[in-house]
């Protein structure tokens, strides 16, 4: 299961406000802990700077290199931001993301293929945000197709299925599920990824539908995402899943997680 940490994201008021005033060590402790929680990449977003993204990215992304031997997450869909970026990156990076929105494939995957990354490909199409089941699958096949065509590897790619709050329509969870359940069957070897806290926006206990929600979409055949690795009790629900799912041979990082107090219970 791969963990993109999500918490050095500029819409949080503490980490805007580190960037603003370069506070190298706020967005390096944020780096670290994302690091020792289990994090394989760490995810960057400034982009609530819409005016000096890239600069405010560059300096981001040499604070976190400092301080972690972690590749990268990029959030933006700024390709002249990316490229700036991307120079800086040390370890093979992920993009997030493209879409089958108007002009947004053209001007990402020359990135993609130039500096070899990983790319999240999100399920919407030049429609618009998908609803059911059926157009994820539609949105996300022609993006998969086309990456393919173009000689990206399919390891490379993270399919996002797309999350619409539980809150706004009660059946996009089960839509969610069932779509990763084609994908896996469709494309053997590709990857799924989701910001999953989306799941929970606008309710109560945000945290109970996050963690049953997680522990589903690994069974539904989810192998990524993007969430807070500090949380220990998300992080509990990740080990027990990993290995009641025959992920986690002998169940030695589940063991390792108790051993290192990492489960969130007293040993």
């Amino acid at each position: 299961m791969l963990i993109v940490g999500e918490r050095i994201n500029a819409s949080r008021k503490l980490v805007n406000a580190a960037v603003c005033q370069r506070d190298v060590e706020h967005i390096k402790k944020e780096a670290v802990s994302q690091s020792d929680a289990g994090a394989d990449f760490i995810d960057v977003n400034v982009g609530t700077f819409v005016n000096n993204e890239g600069e405010m990215l560059e300096w981001v992304i040499n604070v976190v290199q400092g301080a972690v031997d972690k590749p990268l997450c990029l959030d933006s869909p700024n390709p002249d931001v990316l490229i700036r970026g991307l120079k800086l990156c040390k370890n093979t990076p992920m993009i997030n993301s493209i879409s089958g929105e108007p002009g947004r494939y053209e001007k990402i995957v020359p990135l993609v293929k130039e500096f070899d990354t990983n790319i999240v490909v999100l399920c919407i199409g030049e429609q618009g945000m998908p609803s059911s089941v059926e157009e994820r699958v539609n949105y996300g096949s022609v993006l998969i197709d086309r990456l393919v065509k173009d000689n990206v590897a399919v390891d490379k790619i993270y399919v996002d299925p797309l999350i619409i709050p539980l809150g706004t329509d009660n059946k996009q969870g089960a839509y969610v599920l069932e779509t990763l359940r084609v994908f896996k069957a469709k494309y053997p070897g590709i990857h799924f990824i989701c910001g999953l806290s989306n799941i929970s926006y606008g309710l109560p206990n945000r945290w109970l539908i996050n963690q049953v929600f997680l522990v589903s979409a690994m069974a539904a055949g989810l192998d990524g995402a993007i969430l807070d690795p500090t949380d220990k009790k998300m992080m509990a629900n990740l080990y027990v899943a990993n290995a009641i799912l025959g992920n986690d041979e002998y169940c030695m990082n589940y063991i390792s997680a108790h051993r290192e107090g990492k489960l969130g219970i007293e040993k």
